[in-house]
């Protein structure tokens, strides 16, 4: 059995004019990603490797959930491949994962999330939002075998909203 976890990053920057890949996070995004950290806890499984787009807005979500969830910033595994809006660069991704690893955190990028999402889980997504965050367990032992999963857990910031007004993501 694998579990994949995908986080999409939190909401970004458009205020300076700087290159995609270098976006920050806004601060909604930072108060998103925060939230939804801590919300996530009880669906973290024991053991993960965590991998990480090396955009800036990735790369500070992974921050804020390292933080919030107490994992080692130096576990994180920054790739420049992640850096992908493709579901099928995705997916070879993480069918490249080290079969010893059963638990994946990874902090990307829409429109490869949701595509994944929609592809591999059982549940249709409209959208991933930024910061949403979705467990995926598959019923394989070596990751190159991905298959058609379920989709286990979604929780998005606007969701939190409904259900605590003091929340304002």
């Amino acid at each position: 059995m694998k579990t994949l976890i995908l986080i999409r990053h939190a909401k970004s920057s458009w205020d300076a004019p700087l290159v995609d890949k270098d976006r920050p996070l806004s601060k909604r995004g930072i108060q998103d990603a925060h939230r939804v950290a801590t919300e996530v806890v009880s669906y973290l499984p024991e053991s993960f490797v965590v991998w990480s787009s090396t955009a800036v807005r990735a790369r500070n979500t992974a921050y804020i959930f390292a933080e919030t969830l107490s994992i080692p910033i130096e576990s994180i595994n920054f790739r420049d491949d992640l850096y992908t809006f493709d579901a099928h660069t995705l997916a070879k991704i993480v069918k490249s994962c080290d079969n010893q690893f059963d638990n994946l955190i990874l902090f990307g990028h829409n429109d490869a999330i949701t595509n994944f999402v929609n592809t591999f889980g059982n549940r249709v997504v409209e959208n991933v939002p930024t910061s949403g965050f979705v467990s995926l367990s598959f019923d394989i032992s070596e990751w190159e075998n991905l298959k058609k999963g379920s989709t286990d857990v979604l929780i998005f910031p606007r969701e939190l909203k409904k259900y605590d007004p003091s929340f304002t993501g």
